[in-house]
């Protein structure tokens, strides 16, 4: 099974920017999709941006199209959430996770999609 460490949230005012990293030393992902997700307290799961691994295709939710960035480094079994122009209501705990590639099955941000979880990391923004 895929194992999935993240890292790389902490406190940042607002306008700031913060990059997290979900990391599978040793894994090669090119068989699965990477999504990244947040859940603020009280809050559903919304998921934010997702990324094929075998060929960077994109795809992100319109809450944070032109702001997040979802990218990776295959040689590292890594991918990344770059978040710019943060706002207070970013804050909440931000997750990675993966789904296996289906070619008849079309890119989702729909948390029920995905298999494998990371541990969730905060990201609190202050004002």
């Amino acid at each position: 099974e895929l194992q999935l460490v993240q890292s790389g949230g902490n406190l940042v005012q607002a306008g700031g920017s913060l990059r997290l990293s979900c990391a599978a030393p040793g894994f090669t992902f090119d068989d699965y999709i990477m999504g990244w997700f947040r859940q603020a307290p009280g809050k559903e799961r919304e998921g934010l941006g997702c990324i094929v691994a075998k060929n960077g295709i994109t795809y992100y939710a319109d809450s944070v199209k032109g702001r997040f960035t979802v990218s990776k480094d295959s040689a590292r079994s890594t991918v990344y959430l770059q978040m710019n122009s943060l706002k207070p209501e970013d804050t909440a705990v931000y997750y990675c996770a993966a789904e296996r590639e289906a070619a008849d099955r079309p890119l989702s941000l729909s948390p029920s999609r995905y298999d494998f979880w990371g541990q969730g990391t905060q990201v609190t923004v202050s004002s």
